[in-house]
């Protein structure tokens, strides 16, 4: 199982990026995906997760309303847009695959990791 996280950068606040995360060596529609972030001396925190169909979400409320989280099995890939981003929004956000059914909000409910992709907001 590979995921493969793309899409940040660094954006001003208020601005907008959109990641992505390709999926491959398994089963990608059967499962619940999620994204989580890390910033530098604080715990991994979860961020959003979608349902193997895509037609449930679950959002961070810090992140409620400006995140949208969405994905495409044809695809095999997951995504993150993100708008009115701000200063606080800035870590390294990594995509995962949720082991268990029911929404996971801690990272240990999460089997496989993607490798991370950098985003800063600046003020």
């Amino acid at each position: 199982v590979q995921l493969q996280a793309s899409g940040g950068g660094l954006v001003q606040a208020g601005g907008s990026l959109r990641l992505s995360c390709a999926a491959s060596g398994h089963t990608f529609s059967s499962y619940i995906m999620g994204w989580f972030r890390q910033a530098p001396g604080q715990e991994r925190e979860f961020v959003a997760a979608i349902s193997w169909s895509g037609g449930s979400t679950y959002y961070a409320d810090s992140v409620k309303g400006r995140f949208t989280i969405s994905r495409d099995n044809a695809k095999n890939t997951v995504y993150l847009q993100m708008n009115s981003l701000k200063p606080e929004d800035t870590a390294v956000y990594y995509c995962a695959r949720r082991w268990a059914t029911g929404w996971g909000l801690r990272s240990y409910e999460y089997d496989y990791w993607g490798q991370g992709t950098q985003v800063t907001v600046s003020s």
